[in-house]
């Protein structure tokens, strides 16, 4: 669309009439000219070539990245949102995980946590748009890309227009497209947009077409027919142009990915030449002109693997220099569809994570795992975000060429520039990206006041652009009806009052900037500014050299306030809109750590927010002129007004004593997790493997029946097989190889004799061993367990590849001196497969251990008649030779409401080994339930994960708590876990509310249980 279009919903009703009809005689769906590709279903969410419309306001959609699911608290939705809010962001967009909605086909489950009613309702308490992406694939490194396990029984190729693939997929679309119609804005809810598939890009060569129309159009029908009404947007991994409108099943509004320095942790510091991107403007106008200039998902951080460098390393990688260059270059494409993924990542408790990556999913984001803000990252993305919410021209301006010649001094910077109506825009950044040179350079502007002039003005002064920077100048930019004619000084927000304009700028330490306003009278307040004041204008010089410069200018009643700060200060500034999704009278305030809401109400001011320390505040602007009262955190707050109406306050942060427990210290008990070894164990129960054809259509069989733990129903954690076979007496050597994932673990026992581990590591997704057999005695019947980690799932990014169907189990085996078909089997995974027990934690989180069909994991079960043994747990205790085995205790917390204290379980591993193979460290597997969600799985000799936040509403922070360990000891001898604390990570005291603990399934005898 080239305009803003109005339709009522009477037409869009008749538009679906007409495709019912259509259909109804027969049409397939791509055959089919849908009415909505004329005319849109709806008249509140709207586009032209520059940006969204919502209800008639061209906004930029400025989003971030949030997976509900890996917050399994529904309390604490809204924390994140306000934080996201306060970063001056509008949305955010969120995939929704087919696997943990559908674990049994025909069966879709979307009740407590896995509701999405409180993720919405949460959005529109904090102001929040957001972006929906149900896929059914959405890759998002979740374990089968979001397809539940049962879809490696499908035979057509995965995302694809294969019959038995799309019917596969209409019950869950049917229920989640339900779902997210009734959220839409049309009936009052917070979605504005949805995304059908995801990353539909690459494909292998046997895949013809593609991209497919027909499969692309059956997914756009399945939305459509499920009452959506929105946009549909894409989000092409990288610029190919695929279903822009214009092509058959076209989206309604095309957007890319772009990750531009990739996932190199290991060398954080390196940008490597040529990951700029300098070309996207380009393309956009070939392959869409008339939609906005979209990005759905841009680098926010980095995924690290198995075996990474870890979250901090990934944080220097993508840290706030690039925020400062690769942000400031989409901005010089016109981009007004952002999303930053992710900006808060979570966690991929109960084995939701595909086996590539581990259970924290924190991705260096700007929020991390523990919801605490990188104040650095997070600061930069607010002082960038706010600029936008007061540069309404930036939205309509004409984008012009990158160079390095016109518009400064040197060539060694290149500017882009950008024309409103009235406003410029110039966007500078070095011609070498990457360069860490400080490069002094002047600007040449040309502006309605003073005509083409090169500033600074003020003799002797030059502007520096730091090593890995990027500056936004403006010149006869409109701040309510006065001009700022030009400023060097990157512009945080700026609002007109009643009574007087409030104006905040910033540059890096160190830096001098300059600017001028089309105001006269000049009164400087604070600090050291050079100034001309004269023929109307005033003009301002200063240095960013910690100490904050304020000037008014102007004349009674049209006063201009004017903050001139240098980055690290301006991160403590805050503009807080008092309604959602309205900016008309905002809060701009000194704060500290966090400042949530603020709402004017007659003559009191309330503030909500979370402090860290003894702050003081200074309102600059939005406070009423009459204030009687002031609340932070609804505790009122004594106040001074000063002549320039700043109000300004000293809040006190009531630091709160408590204490955790030590781990060590508690009352543990243990029971054997590995009974199977037992001569006496009893398998009738189990799966038997007679499968003399498997349903993968992947990989064919090496073995007489399948082995594959999906023909069978078992999906997630860990797997265990009993082969059993009469001994002739002459067999020396057990084949085995198994397949679970990255940097997965086995380990085998023939009888209660262990025989060896395959130890794993980062890069081994399956591995082979040849064990020495003990003597076996002729004629007697032995059984060789395996036990198996099961990782997760893999993705299916490329279609064709199929790799979501790589299965998981044993691949081959051979005992020497038989056949293959001398050894029968059977296998178990977790207690019922795909009819799992635990309704309220999903069909992920437990896996086949003996204590997880028992259920011993849950809360309640130190009561059963298990047989718990006293322990002092697996630090002290430990096992005393290979197997598997379970610790279990509880403990109190008695933390203090009204504060938001991060926690972590922490393991020592002072012995992580730094050869990718891990074989000179003690290999253990350790799987952490907290209350029965399994939050956290730690791979001793593979890494680099050792710390395991769980957050309020997982963990009772105001009663008891059931903590069970497993422990998987892979190699001979003795296993124990090094070390294992509860930490706190933070403490704010915090408008974060109240954090109720979320009931899950607790302890009981388990019918059929094994």
């Amino acid at each position: 669309m080239k305009s803003l279009l109005k339709f009522s919903s009477a037409v869009a009703l008749s538009c679906l009439a007409i495709e019912s009809a259509a259909r109804a005689v027969g049409y397939s769906p791509h055959e089919l000219i849908k009415p909505y590709k004329r005319a849109p279903l709806q008249d509140i969410v709207t586009w032209d070539e520059h940006s969204l419309f919502v209800h008639g306001e061209r906004i930029f959609l400025y989003s971030g990245e949030v997976h509900p699911y890996r917050l399994p608290v529904p309390d604490l939705y809204l924390d994140l949102f306000q934080k996201i809010k306060a970063l001056g962001f509008n949305g955010v967009s969120f995939y929704v995980d087919w696997a943990l909605l559908e674990g049994k086909p025909g069966v879709y489950r979307a009740e407590g946590v896995f509701d999405l009613q409180p993720f919405f309702d949460a959005a529109t308490k904090a102001g929040i748009y957001l972006i929906a992406r149900p896929g059914p694939y959405i890759n998002a490194e979740v374990s089968g890309g979001g397809f539940p396990g049962w879809i490696q029984r499908i035979n057509g190729t995965l995302r694809t227009r294969a019959t038995d693939f799309l019917e596969a997929t209409d019950n869950y679309i049917k229920h989640v497209g339900a779902t997210i119609a009734a959220a839409q804005i049309t009936n009052g809810g917070p979605i504005i947009l949805v995304q059908p598939e995801n990353e539909y890009t690459q494909a292998t060569s046997a895949i013809k077409p593609f991209p497919d129309p027909v499969y692309m159009q059956y997914v756009e029908d399945q939305l459509r027919n499920a009452s959506i009404v929105v946009p549909f947007i894409s989000n092409d991994a990288s610029a190919k142009g695929n279903n822009a409108p214009g092509q058959p099943a076209a989206v309604d509004i095309y957007g890319h990915d772009g990750y531009p320095v990739g996932f190199d942790c290991a060398n954080p510091s390196v940008w490597p030449d040529g990951k700029l991107p300098t070309n996207w403007r380009q393309l956009h106008e070939q392959q869409s002109p008339n939609t906005p200039y979209s990005i759905v998902e841009f680098q926010a951080g980095s995924f690290d693997p198995w075996g990474g460098p870890g979250w901090d390393k990934c944080s220097v990688l993508v840290n706030a220099e690039f925020e400062r260059v690769f942000y400031k270059q989409l901005y010089s494409f016109g981009v007004t569809i952002l999303n930053l993924y992710m900006t808060w990542g979570g966690t991929n408790w109960g084995n939701l994570g595909h086996p590539g990556g581990y259970t924290s999913y924190d991705y260096s984001a700007p929020i991390r795992e523990g919801r605490e803000v990188d104040r650095e990252k997070y600061s930069e993305l607010k002082l960038q975000a706010n600029f936008f919410k007061v540069s309404p021209a930036y939205l309509t301006a004409a984008r012009g060429n990158a160079s390095n010649s016109t518009w400064t001094t040197t060539t060694d910077l290149t500017v882009t520039p950008a024309s409103g109506e009235k406003t410029k825009f110039y966007f500078v950044r070095h011609s070498k990206y990457n360069s860490l040179a400080s490069t002094s350079y002047k600007l040449k502007l040309p502006t309605t006041a003073f005509g083409n002039i090169t500033v600074p003005q003020i003799n002797g002064t030059s502007l520096t652009l730091n090593g890995r920077d990027s500056k936004v100048h403006v010149s006869d930019y409109d701040i309510g009806g006065a001009t700022l004619v030009y400023s060097t000084a990157d512009i945080f927000t700026w609002h007109k009052y009643v009574d007087k304009t409030v104006l905040v700028v910033y540059g890096g330490p160190g830096e001098t900037h300059e600017l001028a306003l089309a105001v006269t009278g000049l009164e400087v307040l604070e600090g050291e500014v050079k100034s001309i004041s004269t023929r109307g204008y005033t003009l301002l010089n200063f240095k960013a050299d910690g100490t904050r410069k304020v000037a008014k200018v102007g004349v009674e009643s049209n006063f201009v306030y004017v903050y001139m700060l240098d980055r690290n200060e301006a991160y403590n500034y805050w503009a807080v809109d008092q309604a959602a999704h309205d900016s008309s009278n905002p809060v701009i305030l000194k704060a500290g750590y966090l400042t949530r809401t603020a709402k004017v109400t007659g003559d009191t001011l309330d503030l909500t927010g979370d402090l860290n320390a003894t702050t003081p505040i200074e309102i600059l602007g939005g406070a009423p002129a009459s204030l009687s009262k002031l609340t932070f955190n609804g505790n009122e707050v004594d106040f001074k007004v000063s002549k320039a109406d700043v109000v300004t306050a000293n809040i006190d942060y009531p630091k709160p004593k408590f204490t955790v427990p030590q781990l060590s210290e508690l009352e543990w008990k243990y029971i054997d997790s590995l009974p199977e070894i037992q001569s006496s164990y009893d398998d009738s129960k189990w799966t038997k493997a007679e499968l003399k054809k498997t349903f993968n259509s992947l990989r064919a069989l090496t073995t007489p029946v399948s082995l594959y733990s999906s023909d069978y129903g078992y999906h997630t954690g860990t797997l265990l097989y009993r082969g059993t076979f009469t001994a002739t007496g002459n067999e020396t050597t057990f084949y085995l190889s198994t397949q679970g994932g990255s940097a997965f673990g086995s380990s085998a026992w023939v009888g209660d004799q262990f025989l060896g581990s395959w130890r794993g590591y980062d890069a081994a997704t399956h591995g082979n061993n040849t064990f020495t057999l003990p003597n076996l005695t002729k004629g007697k019947t032995y059984t060789i367990t395996v036990v198996i980690d099961n990782q997760g799932l893999d993705e299916n990014w490329t279609i064709g590849t199929e790799t979501m169907k790589n299965p998981r189990g044993v691949l081959d085996y051979k005992l020497s001196g038989h056949a293959q078909s001398d050894v029968t089997w059977k296998l178990t995974g977790n207690l019922g497969g795909e009819d799992y027990l635990d309704i309220t934690r999903g069909p992920l989180n437990e896996g086949g251990l003996f204590v997880e069909r028992q259920g011993l994991h849950l809360p309640g079960a130190l009561s059963s008649n298990a047989d718990w043994k006293p322990s002092k747990g697996p630090v002290t205790d430990g096992l005393a030779a290979p197997g598997i085995g379970f610790f279990a205790t509880e403990f109190k917390l008695s933390l203090p409401s009204d504060y938001d204290i991060p926690l972590s379980f922490t393991f020592s591993n002072s012995t992580t080994a730094n050869n990718s193979t891990g074989s000179s460290v003690p290999a253990y597997r350790v799987q952490l339930y907290v209350n029965g969600w399994q939050y956290g799985k730690f791979v001793s000799n593979v890494g680099p994960q050792t710390k395991y936040p769980v957050p309020e509403g997982i963990l009772n922070y105001r009663g008891t708590n059931y903590l069970g360990v497993s422990l998987w000891g892979l190699d001979g001898g003795k296993t124990k876990i090094e070390g294992l604390e509860l930490s706190v990570d933070g403490l704010v005291w915090s408008a974060i509310g109240e954090v109720r603990t979320v009931e899950g399934q607790k302890y009981e005898g388990r019918q059929g249980a094994y």
